[in-house]
C-alpha cells in the first residue's frame, strides 16, 4: 500500500515509503509479537529497503539495506537516540544505564566503563573465562540431558560478575538468573508496549519484583566495593568519579551500570552459545571439522589467548551462528531532527527499526542465506561484505562495549566445551524464539552431553 503523502520540512510534498496497514488502535503490534521474524522478515520481502507504518506510537520505519542501516548508526548517528519506546521497556530494571542514557551521562559512563574492555584487559579475563567453564563441565554426567541455555546463561552470568566486578555472585546465580528472567519475559508482552508505563499491568508487577530481588544483591555488591576497593573493575572505577562539583555518583546511578553490564554482559553470550550448540547438532560435519580443530591445535590441552589465532574455524562458526541467530535481532533508533533516508525525509519522533535477523539472511549479501555454513568466512567473502551486511553488535559509537570480550567468551567456551563432550540435541527439539530485546528460546533447549574419549 502506499500511505498518504506528508509535508517535508520545507514545506514540500513527500511520498512516503510503502508498507503495512495496521489494526484500530493497535497498528501492526499484534501481527509482530504473533509472528516477529515472519513479520520483519515479510516487510522487507514485500516492500524492499525501506518501509512505513503507523503504529500507536506514531511512524515506523523499517530499514532493509546496510547502506541505510550504515547511515543511521554511523554517519549521522547524532541525528539519532534510543528514544522513549525503548528506553521505557528497559528503564523498570536498568535505569539509565549505558544501553538506556543519551547524551552526557552516557558519554561519561561509556567513557568510565571502557577501561574495563581494553583489548590488554581482556586478555586476563581469558585464563578465567576457561577455568569458570572446566569447573562448570566437570558437573556433566556422561548421558545427562541438559537445559542448555540455563546453563550457559548461569555460566556466563558468573563470568561477567567476576571479571567486571571482581566479585563471585555464585550463590546467587539462581535469584539473579530468574529475576533477569523474569524481566526478559515480562518485556515481550503487548500491553508493555501499548499502554501508557503507569498502567500496573501484571507483566509490570513481575518486572518491579524482579528489581527488587536484584536490587538487594546489587546493593550489597557496591557496599563491599566501598570497603573492599580494588585497583581495576567497573564499579571500583564508577565509585571515584566525581562531576564538576566535587560529587561521586549516587548508589542508584552505579547501580544501573552494574545491572545493564549483568543483563547485556551474560545475556547474549548465553544465547550465542545455546544457539551455536543447536546449529552443531543439526550439522555434524560442521561439529567433525570443529573438533578436528580443536584436536589439532590444543592436543587436549584446555584453550588460552594464545590459541585463538590458530582456531579459525572456530572463529568462523561463531561467527556464521550470530549470522542466523542473532542474540540481539534488531535495533531501534529515533530522529531528534529531520534525516534524508533513500530520499524519504524522516521527521523526529519516528521509529526506525533495523533488523540483523532481516539483513543478515538477504541473498543478496550470503549465498544460500538460511544454510549453515561457517566456511563461509573466508577473509576475501568478509571484505566483499557491505559494511553492515553483518553487525550482531550493533555499529557506531553505541555499537555494544562489550564486543570483544563477547566473542573471547563464546570461542574460550565452545572449544573448551566441545573438546570434551558431543551435544545432542533432544530429537523433537523445535527452535522457537520470543521477540524481547533479545533473541530467546520460546522453550528450553534439551541436549544430552557425551563425552569424548581422550
Amino acid at each position: 500500500m502506499q500511505l498518504p503523502r506528508a509535508l517535508g520540512s520545507d514545506g514540500r510534498d513527500l511520498e512516503r515509503p510503502p508498507g503495512p496497514d495496521g489494526l484500530p488502535l493497535v497498528g501492526t503490534q499484534l501481527s509482530f509479537l504473533r509472528d516477529p521474524y515472519g513479520f520483519m522478515t515479510g516487510i522487507s520481502q514485500e516492500y524492499g529497503d525501506i518501509a512505513c507504518w503507523e503504529d500507536p506510537g506514531g511512524l515506523t520505519y523499517q530499514l532493509n539495506h546496510p547502506d541505510l542501516i550504515e547511515q543511521v548508526l554511523v554517519t549521522n548517528n547524532e541525528h539519532y537516540i534510543k528514544g522513549e519506546r525503548f528506553q521505557s521497556i528497559l528503564r523498570p530494571v536498568t535505569g539509565n544505564g549505558i544501553l538506556n542514557s543519551e547524551g552526557a551521562v552516557w558519554r561519561r559512563n561509556r567513557h568510565l566503563i571502557q577501561p574495563a574492555f581494553h583489548p590488554g584487559r581482556i586478555q586476563e579475563y581469558a585464563t578465567m573465562m576457561t577455568d569458570f567453564t572446566l569447573e562448570a563441565v566437570e558437573d556433566w554426567a556422561d548421558g545427562e540431558t541438559l537445559s542448555f541455555h540455563e546453563e550457559m546463561s548461569s555460566l556466563t552470568l558468573v563470568i561477567v560478575a567476576r571479571a567486571l566486578f571482581g566479585v563471585g555472585i555464585e550463590d546467587h546465580v539462581d535469584t539473579v538468573g530468574a529475576a533477569l528472567e523474569e524481566f526478559m519475559l515480562a518485556s515481550e508482552t503487548l500491553s508493555n508496549y501499548a499502554l501508557p508505563p503507569w498502567v500496573p499491568t501484571p507483566s509490570r508487577r513481575r518486572i518491579e519484583r524482579a528489581r527488587e530481588q536484584l536490587d538487594v544483591l546489587i546493593y550489597d555488591i557496591i557496599e563491599t566495593r566501598k570497603t573492599e576497593p580494588t585497583d581495576h573493575g567497573v564499579i571500583s572505577q564508577l565509585l571515584e568519579v566525581t562531576d564538576e562539583q566535587g560529587e561521586g555518583l549516587s548508589d542508584e546511578q552505579i547501580r544501573d551500570e552494574v545491572v545493564t553490564l549483568l543483563l547485556a554482559g551474560h545475556e547474549t553470550t548465553a544465547l550465542a552459545m545455546t544457539f551455536t550448540a543447536y546449529l552443531l547438532s543439526k550439522h555434524p560435519r560442521a561439529e567433525q571439522q570443529l573438533v578436528a580443530e580443536l584436536e589439532a591445535v590444543l592436543d587436549g590441552e584446555p584453550p588460552t589467548m594464545a590459541d585463538l589465532g590458530d582456531l579459525t574455524y572456530t572463529e568462523q562458526v561463531v561467527k556464521e551462528s550470530m549470522r542466523l541467530y542473532p542474540p540481539v535481532p534488531g535495533i531501534v533508533r529515533e530522529p531528534v531532527k529531520p534525516d534524508i533516508i533513500d530520499g524519504y525525509e524522516i521527521p523526529p519522533g519516528a521509529t526506525i527499526r533495523m533488523h540483523q535477523w532481516v539483513v543478515h539472511r538477504d541473498g543478496r549479501w550470503y549465498d544460500d542465506p538460511l544454510a549453515f555454513d561457517p566456511g563461509r568466512w573466508t577473509d576475501e567473502m568478509e571484505s566483499e561484505l557491505p559494511k553492515l551486511a553483518y553487525f550482531p553488535f550493533a555499529a557506531g559509537p553505541r555499537r555494544c562495549i562489550g564486543d570483544r570480550f563477547a566473542m573471547l567468551e563464546a570461542r574460550l567456551l565452545l572449544a573448551t566445551i566441545y573438546q570434551r563432550y558431543h551435544l545432542e540435541l533432544v530429537p523433537g527439539t523445535d527452535l522457537d524464539l520470543l521477540a524481547t530485546i533479545t533473541a530467546r528460546p520460546t522453550h528450553e533447549v534439551p541436549m544430552v552431553v557425551h563425552e569424548r574419549e581422550r
